[in-house]
């Protein structure tokens, strides 16, 4: 009998990457497949084997003892496969995807994740583009963008990333507690780069707390700089919540009272023509991923 009598390689390839990323999502967007292909080759080696390989679950899959054995085995021989065709082909670099985001967006919440994606994905460069103004996806200077605003992109897919909620937060060592401490704590705003008529800036803010705005206010010109005086305890900002929630969670920040405020959501955007490229839809796939696995805002106090 041949010893080398394997399954299709295709069905042993996508067996080994759902195992390593306890993942048939993950191994999708890796393999530039679908997850209902990866389940279906899965299925079928498992199927040839007479052995469940995978303990499905709602979120993530788990190995059974069958699987577990055949892993490991499977996992080497891959690694020398790549190591082999590296050996003869040296020169391949990873493929690249340059991300536009705002400077906010990038130094608050994408930056503390990259690590993750080239952990995941080391086969993709993945190059940020930061700045306020939008740029020309159409024209090749990014394939993908993260945008704040209402989602409407003439000739451009999106699809909504995270919900924005405004509320007040300042340093713990202020001791603000309600809003009548507003009348001895300054309050930090910054220059948004568009405006609209439901732009969660302080006198809307005031609006809906139904009081009269006070005076007292440090502004800065971008978000960043106003997020990083209110973590140094220089007054009150009112700011994104997505964007603090770490330090709301290590109690860097907190949020003594409300009330808060709703914004546009943070919008994935792309060309309709690239829909299908493999490898933006790992990078979307992978942030999308991660939204799901942010905090949630702690409740005030």
């Amino acid at each position: 009998m041949d010893r080398r009598r394997l399954p299709p390689l295709t069905a042993l390839r996508a067996f080994e990457a759902a195992a390593r990323l306890l993942s048939f999502k993950h191994a999708a967007a890796e393999l530039s497949l679908t997850p209902t292909a990866i389940s279906h080759q899965v299925r079928q080696l498992e199927d040839r084997l007479g052995v469940a390989l995978f303990v499905r679950g709602t979120r993530r899959v788990d190995l059974t003892p069958a699987g577990q054995s055949l892993y490991p085995a499977l996992r080497d021989g891959f690694d020398a496969m790549a190591r082999a065709v590296q050996t003869v082909h040296p020169q391949e670099r990873p493929r690249s995807v340059v991300l536009s985001t705002t400077m906010a967006f990038a130094s608050r919440w994408l930056l503390p994740r990259l690590a993750r994606f080239a952990a995941l994905r080391p086969d993709i460069a993945l190059h940020l583009h930061t700045g306020d103004a939008p740029v020309d996806l159409q024209g090749g200077g990014a394939q993908l963008a993260i945008r704040y605003g209402p989602g409407r992109y003439p000739d451009l897919t999106s699809a909504s990333l995270l919900t924005s909620r405004f509320a007040p937060v300042c340093a713990p060592g202020l001791r603000a507690r309600g809003v009548d401490d507003l009348e001895r704590v300054p309050l930090i705003s910054f220059e948004w780069f568009r405006r609209d008529a439901v732009t969660p800036d302080w006198p809307l803010w005031f609006a809906h707390a139904g009081r009269a705005q006070v005076p007292r206010q440090l502004h800065f010109s971008d978000e960043v700089h106003a997020i990083q005086a209110a973590i140094g305890g220089q007054g009150m900002a009112l700011v994104n919540l997505a964007l603090v929630a770490d330090e709301l969670a290590g109690g860097l920040l907190h949020r003594p009272f409300g009330p808060e405020l709703p914004g546009h959501d943070f919008h994935l955007v792309w060309p309709q023509s690239r829909d299908s490229d493999p490898e933006l839809i790992a990078v979307r796939t992978w942030l999308l991923d991660e939204a799901t696995r942010r905090a949630t805002p702690p409740t005030l106090g």
